[in-house]
């Protein structure tokens, strides 16, 4: 269905070089055929082929076959024309399998019936009704699926948009107004008169064979006659309904302009010549070969507790260009004073940035950009985080305008609507999502909290009912009530002066009160009984694959560093055990892994693997997953699988705190639970320590294949498995 000639660039620039070896691939004897036509000696004829044909050798090359699909189409597509001209055009292509599928004689019926002239439907339509001046209809019987022409010419003097709707509507009243059995035959008589003469002419005969050779064998000529004479009325009706419809269609529009307004677009620059003599801008600072070992980090570490009980920590060095993070988080509430308040607590927080007393939504963002600064703000019924990225002389003024967006917002009622309608459209989207749904009812399973709570997980419906049901009052209410800065955390880290950051955090949001009291909404342990279960997604390519369970452990536990590197031999990167088995050796899923995690000074941990493939590979990624599992709980990992896995996972540790922007929410964190990178090299320790024993040992405590819960969603009816 595609035109072999290409860009005309192509023509004009191609190297010799790739011609030559286009033509000594594909220019040879097995990709050829040799077909001679009409009144001749064959015993001579043949003679001369040997004579002439066969001392060429057989080619060393194997041709590789096309294993490239076309996606079925999504919709229906659109294109116009616009070139110098005298004749406007209409053209709708559909989609059509195989010349050599069943369906193409009915189809080939169907075209005749729709674009003969003058018996045709769109001769009918179109040409008798004078809003055209000609019709036609062709399908294209090609090796591989091709498509289906019916077009259009239409006069300057007449509507092109009037003959277009005339042209497609009759396409698509086929539905209604099915082909009669009298269209029917009209065609096919008309088709195997053709057939016929055909046959008379050795030298148009010669050529239709040797298209149908291509197409796969010459038998298959015969075969589609066989074929149009067996077609009926209901054959030609069902395959015109199937293939025939606006999703599967292409309509394209010539329209004749004097002086088209083309864009031209330039060469490319020589980029070498280009900037052969050119200077930059002088050489930011380069900052210092800071340490990122966890001793280092809290050797330069300034803790202080500000007079409303926030803590602030501080990490004033060098960094290139000057640049410097910060991290502020507050908490506020508690289990029972929170009830009901999940939806308002996180719209509260998504409208701070969206307009305060002082700044538009505009007004900010302009004002972030003069300052050079990234500022985000997010988060939820339990608290809000703010993040901010910025250069050391605009610090001070970032700060202060991060507190006037937590302490000042203006909650515009304009604002309020756009972001109600974002997230329901949001919600709405993910209603149909492997992903999303195989991830929701996870959630739900693993958290049965009754509705209000706010560790609640709600629906999708239940979702949209909240957004649609909540009010601007109540935000403002919420925010009223909740937010303060009694209980929270500030960190800093990069090039900034240390008394002005203190100060400026003090001065803006340190004496800020919590209206309520706060105590942390912990999720403890429970014993969750497994499921396995599975969602239908029509209509989608990929599916999703989930499994999981809850652990009863805290990351105090003796066991906690052997999970953790377990978890990272298992499925962490392109080298684990889950990633190297489903996706490289068999070849079943896109992308694979897990994760293990624990919240400090909470007792329920949680190991979750995932997957995306195919729907039809899912069972095929679930038992590969049950099978690598059960291996490593019977036998554990190689020792060099742990040492390779250990200098990997350290090496990746270290990274993580040499970037800034990683270290500052690590040492917010930190605070928050009254913990230095202490703790951290103490768990680095005991995993450089541990053998494969312990780790094997571990995971036989914690891990526990028959309870874990599995959750997939796709398309599987359509791809004929039961996941």
């Amino acid at each position: 269905g595609k035109s072999t000639i290409g860009a005309r660039s192509d023509i004009e620039n191609v190297p010799i070089e790739r011609l030559q070896a286009f033509y000594r691939n594909y220019y040879q004897p097995d990709n050829a055929i040799l077909l001679v036509a009409g009144k001749f000696d064959e015993a001579r004829t043949l003679g001369l082929v040997t004579k002439y044909f066969g001392p060429i050798p057989k080619p060393q090359r194997v041709l590789q076959s096309n294993y490239t699909v076309e996606p079925t189409q999504d919709g229906e597509r659109s294109v116009t024309l616009r070139r110098v001209g005298e004749v406007q055009g209409v053209v709708v292509a559909y989609h059509l399998p195989a010349g050599s599928h069943p369906d193409f004689a009915a189809l080939d019926v169907a075209a005749e019936i729709l674009g003969d002239s003058p018996s045709g439907r769109l001769y009918k339509a179109l040409v008798e009704t004078k809003r055209a001046t000609n019709v036609a209809g062709y399908s294209y019987q090609l090796k591989e699926p091709g498509v289906a022409l019916f077009s259009a010419s239409v006069r300057k003097e007449s509507s092109l948009e009037d003959a277009r709707g005339i042209l497609l509507r009759t396409i698509d009243e086929v539905a209604s107004k099915p082909f009669t059995s009298e269209e029917v035959e009209r065609a096919r008589a008309r088709m195997l008169k053709e057939f016929d003469l055909l046959l008379n002419s050795s030298d148009r005969v010669g050529l239709r064979i040797s298209e149908w050779a291509g197409m796969g064998d010459w038998r298959l000529m015969f075969l589609n006659r066989d074929r149009v004479r067996k077609v009926t009325a209901d054959d030609v009706q069902r395959v015109a309904k199937h293939y025939l419809k606006p999703d599967n269609r292409t309509v394209g529009l010539f329209i004749p302009t004097a002086q088209p307004d083309r864009t031209d677009i330039p060469a490319a620059p020589d980029v070498a010549a280009m900037l052969k003599d050119y200077k930059g801008d002088a050489a930011v600072a380069a900052g210092e070969a800071f340490d990122p070992s966890p001793e280092n980090i809290d050797r330069r570490t300034q803790r202080i507790s500000l007079g409303g009980a926030l803590k602030l920590a501080m990490i004033p060095k060098g960094t290139r260009g000057s640049v410097v993070f910060a991290n502020l988080r507050l908490e506020f509430g508690d289990e029972k004073s929170l009830m009901g308040y999940s939806t308002i607590g996180r719209l509260t927080s998504a409208m701070l940035m969206r307009g305060t007393t002082k700044h538009t939504r505009q007004q900010l963002q302009d004002e972030l950009d003069r300052l050079k600064a990234r500022l985000n703000v997010f988060g939820g019924a339990t608290g809000v985080t703010v993040t901010v990225e910025t250069v050391k002389e605009n610090l001070p003024k970032v700060l202060e305008l991060a507190a006037e967006v937590l302490r000042q917002p203006s909650f515009p009622a304009s604002e309020f609507e756009s972001l109600r309608q974002q997230q329901i459209a949001g919600v709405e989207n993910q209603k149909t999502e492997p992903g999303a749904i195989a991830s929701q009812a996870y959630s739900r399973h693993m958290n049965p909290y009754p509705k209000g709570d706010v560790r609640y997980v709600p629906t999708f419906d239940e979702q949209i009912e909240e957004l649609r049901s909540v009010t601007l009052d109540q935000l403002k209410k919420f925010h009223t009530e909740f937010y303060g800065a009694s209980n929270g955390e500030a960190a800093i880290v990069g090039d900034f002066d240390s008394e002005d950051a203190q100060k400026t955090v003090s001065t803006e949001i340190g004496a800020w009160k919590s209206p309520k009291p706060y105590a942390q909404v912990k999720n403890p342990y429970r014993k969750i009984e497994p499921l396995n279960q599975s969602f239908e997604t029509p209509d989608k390519a990929n599916a999703y694959f989930m499994a999981g369970l809850r652990i009863n452990i805290r990351d105090t536990d003796p066991d906690y560093p052997a999970l953790v590197l377990a978890n990272y031999i298992m499925g962490q990167g392109i080298n684990s055990r889950l990633f190297q088995r489903i996706r490289g050796r068999e070849g079943l899923s896109y992308g694979v892994g897990s994760s293990f995690s624990v919240a400090p000074e909470e007792d329920n941990g949680s190991f979750v693997a995932t997957a995306i493939s195919a729907p039809e590979n899912t069972p095929k990624v679930e038992a590969a997953f049950r099978d690598e599992l059960s291996k490593i709980l019977k036998d554990g990992f190689s020792d060099t699988e742990i040492s390779a896995a250990k200098t990997s996972w350290l090496q990746a540790q270290q990274v993580s705190r040499a970037q800034d922007r990683e270290l500052v929410g690590r040492v917010a964190n930190q605070l928050h639970y009254g913990r230095a990178m202490e703790w951290d090299a103490d768990i680095a320790t005991k995993v450089q320590a541990l053998t494969n024993q312990q780790i094997r040992e571990a995971l036989q405590r914690h891990i526990d294949l028959p309870a874990m819960t599995f959750m997939k969603g796709g398309d599987f009816k359509k791809a004929g498995v039961k996941p």
